[in-house]
């Protein structure tokens, strides 16, 4: 494939106008192993040369060092880029199996100013709850996310991981730009009720992990056998054992409409999501992770592939088909809630 620039789409209604695909930073500073720091920033800037505009981080990720990590960047390309950043969860790292989720304005407080400072901005383009926590209600939570774009700190807001009645609970409150959630090949629950709700209200969808965290391009096939004691993908019941091997037998349509065309099976995948947008009519900008130059690139040239019907229908079993959740605990989903 070649490179080329990103056409832009609206995030909803109300949001920034960025390029139809974004990149998830997570990877740069947690979750994935050992990330190369200078080969991480040359992926930013290639990223941002090939049209890429939205950069997504959380406070959660590193405990606030990709955060951190990305200020250089922000601060020599601010007017270029649309950060976007989160809150509400915590990551004991004492034990990186566990999730603390708050919701409460206090801590809303505290967390945007301790995101601000590290991003070394004054304020954030759109600032996310990264997870609901049900003991506090929705409508609470945003109207204290709600003060903080009063306030001038935060441009935008958007939830992660929240159900379709949720979202609607949310938007009654405050305009919501995006919502994060999980959605490829191999995880499509939020279609049901989530992806309505969005097309509904104005909010655009921002799908996380659209290449089913590297499994989808065939980097891995079994988290045990290929990957570091220190892989998050470790924790995920459907890249071990028997669902490991399950799940990988599922991808050969991937694999015989990349030879065909002359991709890579990731960027099948990645036409996949970016292809949504057209079937459900609403905006969709994918954030696809990655730490090296040339997968930005390679990505990046998904967003221009347009499948055609057949090949969209010998990939449209494969969802139902999936062994295994995509956490351990599910609750912290919005299939969970659903």
């Amino acid at each position: 494939m070649t490179d080329g620039t990103l056409e832009t789409v609206r995030l909803g209604d109300t949001g920034p106008e960025v390029g139809v695909q974004g990149l998830g930073c997570m990877g740069m500073s947690f979750a994935y192993g050992p990330a190369d720091a200078e080969q991480s920033r040359a992926a930013l800037e290639r990223a941002l040369d090939l049209g890429v505009t939205l950069f997504d981080t959380a406070d959660s990720y590193g405990a606030g060092q990709n955060e951190t990590f990305l200020a250089p960047f922000l601060g020599k390309h601010r007017d270029a880029v649309v950060i976007a950043t989160k809150f509400s969860l915590t990551i004991p790292p004492d034990d990186p199996t566990r999730r603390i989720i708050r919701n409460d304005p206090p801590y809303i407080r505290q967390a945007v100013e301790a995101s601000l400072r590290r991003l070394d901005v004054d304020e954030i383009d759109l600032y996310y709850m990264h997870r609901r926590d049900v003991n506090v209600p929705i409508e609470e939570t945003v109207a204290t996310m709600a003060e903080l774009v009063r306030e001038g700190k935060v441009k935008h807001l958007g939830l992660s991981e929240v159900t379709g009645d949720e979202l609607r609970a949310a938007a009654a409150v405050h305009p919501i730009a995006a919502v994060q959630s999980e959605w490829s090949l191999f995880s499509r629950d939020i279609e049901a009720g989530v992806v309505p709700a969005a097309k509904e209200l104005g909010v655009a969808l921002v799908p996380y992990s659209p290449l089913g965290r590297g499994f989808l391009t065939g980097s891995f096939t079994d988290a045990d056998r290929d990957l570091g004691q220190d892989d998050f993908r470790r924790q995920q019941p459907r890249f071990t054992g028997g669902n490991a091997a399950a799940n990988a037998a599922l991808l050969e349509p991937v694999r015989a409409i990349a030879a065909a065309r002359g991709a890579s099976a990731g960027q099948i995948a990645l036409a996949w999501v970016q292809q949504r947008a057209a079937v459900h009519g609403l905006p969709v900008v994918p954030i696809p992770g990655t730490t090296k130059p040339h997968r930005v690139a390679e990505n990046t040239a998904a967003a221009r592939i347009v499948l055609t019907d057949e090949e969209l229908a010998s990939l449209e079993p494969i969802a139902a088909r999936v062994a295994g959740d995509r956490y351990a605990d599910m609750s912290f989903t919005s299939a969970g809630r659903e």
